[in-house]
């Protein structure tokens, strides 16, 4: 437990665009789990209040300062404290959020409905429709790396010409990451942006539409009216203090929440090493493995290492994340090769992830593989 940015810094190290192997492995999720201690699977209320009481108190003692202190502070000193107030406060959040996102796993606690409870009650507060993202999510852990029915970072074919054409090239390349970092969570959730492809309109927040099935449209009208509680909330909130204090306090930690969010997403599942497959080729444990841990050094601990144990996430969604590090260390000599690490510097990373996984060809010799390709 926090181990963070040292789990892997005994990795071998490897050329980054070597293809990671595609074969099926010589072993099942069975054999994976064995090596796992038992523990690792043990959920514990009180360990998991405790990070969110912890990430709470965090978030309002930040709060607490900016409102009282940054707000006194005479010019140049705001236009440092105000940015440095948004960069950490965003940080804590996605900590917050991530706790949240083990809810819709069901691994805070024994209990469904109190994690359900906590879920709704948290993800609203940051403008994410819980029930929305447990259902695409799972169907997300289901159908990794799946051409046909991932739900999350489904990349363009090179067939895709427009595409291909207008974002081929440097400038390109930055107009897509400023928008995948901007305009990204909002996108995805409105919109499905970087998800599959539907028929109709597959936007979270559309309870009838072609993401959910007719069990899950009641929750999925619970989602949107805690969201749309939380903005009613912060309009009056702003009538009262004023919409830029809203904005500097809130607003603001709320989108470098989402930029966060977008860039250790990205980063887990777009890597010039590892494969995509379409029905010919795809299976659940090789899509499972099909994921990336990246290091973001104190962030692992500020993030509750999901982004730096995402293998192990994909491949036990149920092990809560205080507990992911230590099974992560436990399966590393069992999955060999298989098991992606990368520890290029993250905005290193960014840049040449934008640059070298912006669509995917077949591989000539293996029918039903994609690789990512300029």
């Amino acid at each position: 437990m926090g181990a963070g940015g040292r789990m892997n810094e005994t990795a071998t190290k490897r050329d980054v665009f070597k293809h990671v192997p595609v074969e099926k492995p010589p072993f099942g999720i069975a054999d994976l789990k064995k090596a796992i201690p038992p523990h690792c699977f043990n959920r514990s209320l009180s360990t998991s209040f405790y990070y969110l009481i912890r990430d709470l108190c965090a978030i309002f003692s930040l709060y607490y300062i900016a409102n009282n202190y940054i707000y006194t502070l005479p010019q140049p000193f705001s236009f440092v404290a105000w940015p440095a107030y948004w960069i950490l406060q965003g940080a804590i959040m996605v900590g917050l959020w991530n706790i949240v996102h083990d809810c819709g796993h069901h691994c805070f606690s024994e209990y469904p409905w109190l994690d359900d409870a906590v879920g709704l009650i948290f993800h609203s507060l940051v403008l994410t429709p819980y029930y929305s993202f447990k259902y695409s999510h799972r169907t997300h852990h289901a159908n990794t790396s799946s051409l046909e029915k991932d739900e999350n970072w489904v990349p363009k074919l090179k067939n895709d010409t427009w595409f291909v054409e207008v974002l081929s090239n440097p400038i390109g390349n930055v107009m897509m990451l400023g928008f995948r970092l901007v305009f990204g969570y909002p996108g995805y959730f409105l919109f499905n942006l970087h998800g599959r492809i539907y028929k109709g309109f597959p936007s979270h927040f559309n309870p009838l539409g072609p993401i959910f099935n007719d069990s899950e449209r009641s929750q999925i009208w619970l989602s949107d009216a805690g969201v749309v509680a939380v903005l009613y909330g912060l309009y009056r909130i702003g009538t009262k203090t004023g919409f830029q204090w809203l904005l500097y306090i809130y607003g603001y930690p709320l989108l470098v929440m989402c930029m966060f969010f977008m860039l250790f997403t990205y980063l887990n599942h777009n890597h010039p090493s590892v494969a995509h497959y379409d029905s010919r080729e795809w299976d659940w444990l090789r899509g499972a493995l099909a994921t990336v841990d990246r290091d973001y050094g104190i962030l692992n601990t500020i993030f509750h290492d999901e982004p730096n144990a995402h293998v192990v996430h994909h491949l036990f969604s149920t092990i809560p994340h205080y507990h992911i590090v230590e099974a992560t260390k436990a399966v590393k000599p069992i999955l060999g090769e298989y098991y992606n690490y990368d520890d290029t510097p993250i905005i290193k990373a960014i840049v040449r992830e934008t640059k070298e996984c912006l669509f995917i060809e077949e591989d000539p010799e293996k029918k039903g593989i994609y690789w990512f390709s300029k």
